[in-house]
């Protein structure tokens, strides 16, 4: 049984993998979500002693700090590390704002530094540790109109390659994993064309779901892929962006 920390897990594929650990038998803490959503009420209430859910800002370091020693105190460190939480606003870059800009870099990358931080911290102490950074196919070939969240998932990317040389002799494996278009609330602002040509551009010709991604990250976070570390690995049907 392993203590599982999932930015950003009240819905979509954040909710999915939360769910996926629960059932696994593991504790899963979620944190920085917006809002507390029927998802989160189910999950509390069908696993009271081993879901814990707390919208802390995980870009603001003071309040992390104060989070983490209750957290502490509660269930220990952090074994497996899973940052999903993330921004997007759609907009040329010319016309995004200070406000749109400053929240995607705050969340998107701050924020996933910050938490990984006070993670590995915890990780050290048993030296193993699993993190996984949930980047986007965006990150690698861009989309119009995503060029600041673009940004912020190459980058991510390039956190993922280098932390693992940093922490790979001391047990600790950070990879990513870079999903296409999921059917998750991020593509619900998909236009029914933009939707017909991005599937129509993947061979499998669907839109991605959760399930295609959480056997990946529970593989990714088990033993048997303690050997596997510094990759950015793809699920995005083929695609041909």
């Amino acid at each position: 049984m392993k203590t599982v920390l999932i930015s950003g897990g009240s819905k979509g594929l954040g909710g999915a993998m939360v769910e996926a650990f629960l059932k696994h038998g593991d504790y899963v803490v979620s944190t920085f979500s917006r809002s507390v959503t029927p998802f989160v009420e189910k999950m509390t209430k069908e696993y009271p002693d081993r879901f814990f859910f707390s919208q802390v800002d995980i870009s603001n370091s003071e309040r992390l700090t104060e989070y983490f020693c209750n957290l502490r105190q509660k269930l220990g460190g952090v074994d497996i590390l899973i940052n999903n939480a993330a921004i997007a606003t759609d907009g040329l870059v010319a016309l995004t704002s200070d406000d749109d800009l400053d929240k995607m870099l705050s969340v998107n990358l701050r924020g996933t530094i910050l938490l990984t931080r006070a993670c590995v911290r915890e990780m050290l102490r048993n030296k193993w540790g699993r993190i996984i950074n949930i980047s986007s196919i965006v990150g690698q070939h861009g989309y119009r109109g995503l060029s600041v969240y673009s940004a912020t998932k190459s980058g991510l990317d390039g956190f993922t390659r280098s932390l693992a040389r940093e922490l790979g002799e001391l047990g600790i494996t950070v990879n990513s994993i870079a999903p296409g278009f999921l059917e998750t609330e991020m593509t619900h602002g998909l236009s029914e064309k933009q939707r017909n040509q991005i599937i129509k551009r993947t061979p499998l010709k669907r839109l991605g779901v959760a399930g295609d991604v959480t056997p990946l990250v529970l593989f990714l976070s088990s033993d048997a892929a303690q050997f596997i570390t510094g990759q950015v690995i793809t699920v995005d049907g083929g695609i041909a962006v």
